[in-house]
């Protein structure tokens, strides 16, 4: 299709509705994900009808470099595209094809065939399927006189049978007539290659069973006849005993013998040598295995017996790191269960201009040759891209990677992140003054009375927390725990965990874990995890979007426990914030829209720039992307708290009584203690399940 017809359809697809938009799954955003970070036009393939390994191969592509418009299409299957792909690396055309009808494994073959420089279009014919095509490229591959069975009246099993017997240079007139079914050309042939008189049994009367029988009836005859006393040999017997079979595989880079084990089969190292000549096969011939399979009459096995060398496929490139990439991200267990938060290492710092990494270049690759003798090309390694991410430089050799400032190292999802980091080697408390940081803040000592940290990264406090305000746009975390009067303030845009919190105001977008959590006002959309066999959530508000999981739950006090989980206040202000985001998405979605129609309208009264209309077209299908996202994740959060929740509250150890659970609005308190329980929602109720 041609550029502009292309273009039309991108356009068209990436207008689809929010219902649609739903659709897209997390191997598809995946596909999306890693195009925008290899730097790639991925609005290409950012349509919720392809699925995620058409995203993938239309991604290949695009790295690559390749016209991708020539399969980017939904209607393509994903070894299709594949197909298309891989041609295009050898210049090799397969539209053509792709238009005849031809798809998918036949692609494969008649691109193989192509790719060997075999005469494939001269016998392929559109109603052929894959097998029939395999049975041709591979007796062009013999060298075979293919117009004796390169016609689809044969099916495959019955042009293997003719292949074989011109691959043994039988006289295959005697079962190539069509209506013979491929078991009775079967026995035709073995008759052949044990010198019989097939015209006996070769006729469409008899069944592929009875030409066995009959078949095998000849053969002891003829061995009775042969080894009579005084009796010579015919050379018919002879023709009788020297049957053997000589197979290629692996695209001509082996060549097997098999010895069929029949009463006086004689076969000479030299027949074999003789076959071998015959086939033009050269190189890599194991004449010990020869040796042995004639002497030690290895027979009814299949034995190597040429070996071609194959191409060694280059060494890919490599990053060598200086620094530790497999820091534990989940702290290591104490021996009730519990998590330890005190002595787990939270990240690696690294100095301005130190080493982080260097870049192995991808090496060369080692040509192979075939058994025929032939040349096999070898593929290079394939390069890296470079590494992405902020708060480091490449020196001008272009592999060498070094920090650009003394701060913290982080390698997630295959970026590195080196962001400013804060030491603070003492206690933070009123006199310390505000402690505001573009950045992240490691404080060695406590955070006291009156501390105040704000930062755009992390926070890491390396002992207590009492009454303080900490906010983050990242992780918090308190290894030993926070105590205060309820005066202490946590927000965090990522995690926030510690040993213990209690009487504390947590508000995270991540999870919040601990060992125990008392008396505090808890707020996230993750889950709150309180861990280990003397975990406890006693007292307070905990509102968790994604659900509690707790060993256990209240107190026998019967202290008040609120859990409001799924749809609460966390909820309903995150889904203003996204309706708001909507609301200004549209709204410049629209404008863009008006502003193509605008130019539209132009158009017909004096040309525009092909710039201008790219450059419009371009900010749509950026914007319906952005829409498309925004529409996912809330889609997203829907999901998580309907009726479909697994573990909306999940108490390991004992729910005491009095505690109360409201899940999705629905409100339930606990009667009296129980054990090992999930409490989930059920016909639109709270219920109990036994764990």
């Amino acid at each position: 299709m041609g550029n502009l017809d292309f273009d039309k359809k991108k356009l068209k697809n990436t207008q689809f509705s929010t219902l649609e938009s739903g659709e897209y799954l997390k191997a598809q955003s995946q596909e999306i994900r890693l195009g925008k970070e290899e730097g790639l036009d991925v609005s290409v393939y950012s349509n919720p009808e392809f699925d995620w390994l058409q995203m993938e191969q239309i991604r290949m592509g695009l790295k690559d470099k390749v016209d991708v418009s020539l399969y980017a299409d939904p209607a393509y299957s994903y070894d299709t595209m594949k197909q298309i792909r891989l041609a295009l690396y050898s210049e090799i055309d397969l539209i053509p094809y792709l238009d005849r009808g031809f798809e998918d494994d036949s692609l494969e073959e008649i691109r193989t065939a192509l790719l060997n420089r075999l005469p494939i279009d001269k016998w392929l014919r559109d109603e052929m399927v894959t097998p029939q095509i395999n049975q041709i490229r591979i007796g062009l591959c013999e060298q075979l006189d293919v117009s004796r069975y390169a016609d689809p009246k044969y099916n495959w099993m019955q042009m293997q049978e003719i292949r074989l017997g011109l691959e043994k240079k039988l006289d295959i007139s005697a079962y190539s007539n069509v209506l013979f079914s491929h078991l009775q050309m079967r026995e035709i042939r073995l008759g052949l290659e044990s010198g019989l008189d097939v015209s006996l049994y070769g006729r469409l009367i008899y069944s592929a069973t009875d030409m066995k029988e009959k078949r095998l009836g000849l053969i002891d005859r003829k061995q009775a006849k042969t080894t009579a006393p005084g009796g010579k040999e015919s050379l018919l017997s002879m023709r009788m005993k020297s049957q053997f079979d000589i197979s290629i595989e692996d695209n001509g880079n082996r060549a097997y013998a098999y010895i069929p084990k029949i009463v006086e089969n004689l076969i000479t190292k030299e027949d074999i040598y003789d076959e071998l000549q015959r086939r033009n096969i050269v190189f890599g011939i194991k004449q010990e295995a020869i040796a042995d399979l004639i002497d030690k009459k290895r027979s009814n096995k299949r034995i190597l017996i040429a070996e071609g060398i194959p191409a060694q496929k280059g060494k890919d490139g490599w990053f060598e790191f200086f620094v530790r990439l497999d820091l534990p991200r989940i702290p290591a267990p104490l021996p009730d269960g519990g998590v330890d938060y005190v002595n787990i290492e939270a990240f690696e710092m690294v100095d301005k201009d130190e080493k982080i990494a260097v870049y192995h270049a991808a090496g060369q690759g080692t040509d192979g040759k075939n058994i025929y003798g032939e040349t096999i090309h070898a593929e290079n390694g394939n390069d890296l891209r470079p590494l992405r991410g902020e708060g480091f430089t490449i020196l001008p050799d272009g592999v060498t990677y070094v920090s650009q400032m003394n701060g913290k190292f982080e390698y997630i999802n295959d970026q590195i992140i080196i962001s400013n980091m804060l030491v603070v080697r003492e206690d933070v408390t009123s006199t310390t003054g505000k402690l505001e940081v573009d950045g992240s803040v490691y404080v060695i000592g406590s955070v006291y009375s009156g501390g105040y940290i704000e930062v755009t990264g992390d926070i890491i406090v390396e002992h207590n927390v009492e009454t303080a305000r900490l906010i983050a746009g990242g992780n918090i975390m308190i290894k030993k725990g926070s105590c205060s009067k309820h005066d202490c303030f946590i927000d965090a845009g990522g995690e926030v965990s510690g040993s213990f919190f209690e009487a504390a105001n947590i508000n995270a977008v991540g999870n919040v874990k601990a060992n125990y959590i008392m008396n505090s006002d808890i707020n996230t959309m993750g889950r709150v995890i309180v861990s280990g066999s003397r975990g406890v959530l006693l007292g307070g508000r905990i509102c968790a979007v994604k659900g509690v999981d707790t060993f256990n739950l209240g107190n026998k006090s019967h202290l008040i426990t609120l859990l409001e989980i799924g749809r609460n206040e966390v909820y309903d202000r995150e889904q203003a914030v996204f309706a708001e985001k909507r609301e200004l998405v549209v709204a410049e979605l629209t404008a863009l829209e008006n502003g193509w129609k605008k130019l539209v309208r132009m158009q017909a009264a004096r040309p525009v720039s092909e710039e201008a209309m790219k450059k419009v077209r371009s900010k749509i299908l950026a914007k319906n992307q952005e829409l498309a996202e925004l529409d996912a994740e809330i889609s997203k959060l829907a999901n998580v708290t309907d009726q479909t929740m697994k573990m909306p509250v999940c108490v390991r150890g004992i729910a005491h009584e009095g505690s109360v659970i409201i899940i999705n609005t629905m409100k339930y308190v606990v009667p009296s203690e129980v054990r090992r329980v999930i409490f989930k929602l059920r016909n639109s109720k709270v219920a109990m399940v036994t764990i």
